[in-house]
């Protein structure tokens, strides 16, 4: 019989943690730190701008620095659910604040857990 490798007892392994999820980009926020986490599967680096509720459901807006190795073609800032999040470490590498980043926009205003300092 396999053992369950997640920290939380009875949980499926491929489960997130979104309680770490949430401390860890909350962490990140505050420093304005970048994070390495899986997304539906891809490895991605990201500079997370504010966690907010979204119909009672966690989210992150960032910018993706890279995907799968790979910058992308453009920087915009995306809008990821925690649910989908896995694996979120801080990566210790600085990030900026988008430019086109409104903390004042309609879609934050559920429920704001924490923001980027401008």
């Amino acid at each position: 019989m396999q053992q369950n490798q997640s920290d939380t007892p009875g949980a499926a392994p491929d489960v997130p943690d979104i309680d770490q999820s949430i401390h860890m980009l909350g962490f990140a926020i505050a420093n304005k730190l970048c994070v390495r986490a899986v997304y539906n599967r891809g490895d991605v680096i990201m500079a997370p701008h504010v966690l907010f509720e979204r119909h009672g459901a966690p989210h992150v807006d960032a910018v993706v620095y890279e995907r799968d190795g790979v910058a992308p073609a453009e920087e915009k800032l995306g809008t990821y659910r925690l649910s989908g999040l896995r694996d979120v470490v801080l990566t210790g590498q600085a990030s900026h604040v988008f430019a086109e980043f409104d903390p004042k926009a309609d879609r934050y205003a559920e429920k704001m857990l924490a923001c980027i300092a401008a």
